[in-house]
């Protein structure tokens, strides 16, 4: 019976007016806001264009000009649609505002020609909405020292073309009301880019911080592991062998010994990290021949098994063969002549190895911090593979290590 393994933007539209971020880095504020400042302008300028041109050739009396009128409609709502173009496809938003407020300069100037006496009082003329168009539209395509006097220059020129066509007052008062959109357009601008700026520097300090987190838990993680091998091979056998719990001829000591050099020299070497394959193609290994071909290895060791056959992913059967190897290393290191039986079994896709000794037994809550044998041959093998490990021991009453590992991980 086999355990199963357990399984592992590109913002749209052009920054505008708001700062090019450095080549490789990740502005998602400022991509955002650009994606705004690009659809929002296109779109006001599209509808004004083509909203204007009915009220504009609606009223044609003395001493409007009809042909100048019809030709000054028609090319503001062409350019209209070539502005929307010009920003949204040919992402060309800076030219197209300096041709969109020469056209609105030009067309405030002919006030006198294309807008009759009777609709130019009250600031609601076609020019004006035009003029108001423009002087919001440039505030977001334009960077603030170059959108402010676009704005400026639209005010003067509309209440110069009013004046030209006899309303004094409202030449001021529309000119009024257009300075005081380019300052209020211009300082809501102004807020959003800032406020795009800092979230995006914030973003980039969070990925720094994760970055650098990352980056020193896996130091720590290959410190434990270097120090997990060293434990478990060099260590653990002279350990065995000043304890005197195998005999100097003895084949496991040969074997041990070996297996502890390769290890020595990969570590040595500094052998690159190979990574772990996807889920899907993850080899699955017999943990119970595994732990039948570690028992043989302990020929010295008392031990008896009980292993039901059972298929685990490779990473998991060497975290649990290597974390029993530990425990059964621990029976002849402080238990010599202990008899020990290692059991196991699978259920509901949990797997569980268990590892009984009769031995004097100990305190676990006495281990010293600094010993890596539990806390990391056994505990933080374990913990790697998603798995975990229990231990039971008292003075005078043997030890049990539960390694347990579910394919729910």
């Amino acid at each position: 019976m086999s355990v199963s393994a357990a399984s592992a933007s590109v913002p749209v539209g052009s920054p505008g007016p708001v700062d090019p971020a450095p080549t490789g880095a990740e502005m998602p504020a400022a991509s955002a806001l650009g994606w705004v400042y690009t659809i929002f302008p296109a779109l006001l300028r599209l509808t004004c264009g083509i909203a204007c041109a009915v009220p504009a050739l609606a009223v044609r009396t003395p001493p409007v000009s009809t042909p100048l009128l019809v030709g000054v409609v028609g090319l503001l709502t062409a350019w209209s649609v070539l502005f929307a173009a010009m920003v949204v496809r040919w992402r060309r938003p800076a030219p197209a505002m300096a041709v969109d407020i020469l056209l609105t300069v030009g067309t405030c100037l002919l006030v006198r020609d294309v807008v009759a006496a009777e609709v130019l009082p009250g600031e609601v003329s076609w020019v004006a909405i035009q003029s108001s168009t423009s002087v919001i539209v440039a505030q977001f395509i334009l960077p603030t020292a170059r959108s402010v006097p676009a704005g400026l220059l639209v005010a003067v020129a509309y209440g110069i073309g009013v004046h030209l066509a006899g309303n004094d007052t409202e030449a001021v008062g529309h000119a009024i009301t257009l300075t005081v959109q380019t300052g209020c357009a211009a300082a809501l601008a102004g807020v959003a880019r800032r406020s795009s700026r800092l979230a995006d520097a914030a973003f980039a300090a969070y990925q720094q911080t994760a970055l650098a987190a990352l980056t020193a838990r896996a130091a720590r993680a290959a410190e434990r592991q270097q120090n997990r091998d060293l434990h478990d091979t060099v260590l653990s056998t002279l350990t065995v062998v000043g304890l005197g719990a195998v005999p100097a001829r003895s084949p496991m000591l040969r074997e041990r010994a070996a297996a502890d050099l390769r290890t020595l020299a990969g570590l040595a070497g500094n052998q690159p990290v190979v990574a772990p394959e996807p889920a899907a193609e993850v080899r699955l290994i017999a943990l119970d021949e595994r732990l039948r071909a570690l028992l043989g290895r302990l020929p010295e060791l008392r031990a008896s098994a009980a292993l039901e056959p059972c298929e685990v992913p490779a990473p998991v059967a060497e975290a649990v063969t290597h974390s029993t190897g530990e425990a059964l290393s621990n029976v002849l290191r402080h238990a010599p002549g202990a008899s020990a039986s290692v059991r196991l079994c699978h259920s509901g896709g949990t797997v569980a190895v268990e590892v009984v000794d009769d031995g004097p037994g100990f305190d676990p809550e006495a281990v010293p911090r600094h010993r890596y044998g539990l806390r990391e041959s056994v505990h933080g093998r374990m913990a790697t593979v998603g798995g975990r490990a229990e231990v039971s021991s008292a003075p005078g009453r043997g030890t049990r290590i539960r390694l347990e590992w579910s394919d729910a991980h």
